[in-house]
């Protein structure tokens, strides 16, 4: 079992930046695959980010690069940092873990932090 806490969101200006961080307790963090995805109000989730166990980071077209996924096993914390941020990326973000088994895939996610870009 994991919990995943998202922290980091708020309202924040055209052009600014913002960190969201995940803190996940409760089973081997290094071994998931750590992703953040968002939802804008009207819109599916969609993925934003991720990082492997072993990494390797995969981007959406729309925030490479502005944003930046990177993750701590030692805190058991993945982070995202925003920059150059734009209207469209207002939306609640979502942090996610994977983790493919054998005969079973675990998969969690946060309750959402909200993130507003408006002037």
């Amino acid at each position: 079992q994991v919990q995943l806490v998202e922290s980091g969101g708020g309202l924040v200006q055209p052009g600014g930046s913002l960190r969201l961080s995940c803190a996940a307790s409760g089973s081997i963090f290094s071994l998931y695959t750590m992703g953040w995805y968002r939802q804008a109000p009207g819109k599916q989730r969609e993925l934003v980010a991720d990082i492997t166990s072993a990494g390797r980071t995969n981007l959406a077209d729309s925030v490479k690069g502005r944003f930046t996924i990177s993750r701590d096993n030692a805190r058991k914390t993945v982070y995202l940092q925003m920059n150059s941020l734009k209207r469209e990326d207002t939306a609640v973000y979502y942090c996610n873990a994977v983790y493919i088994a054998t005969t079973k895939t675990y998969d969690y996610w946060g309750q959402g932090t909200q993130v507003t870009v408006s002037s």
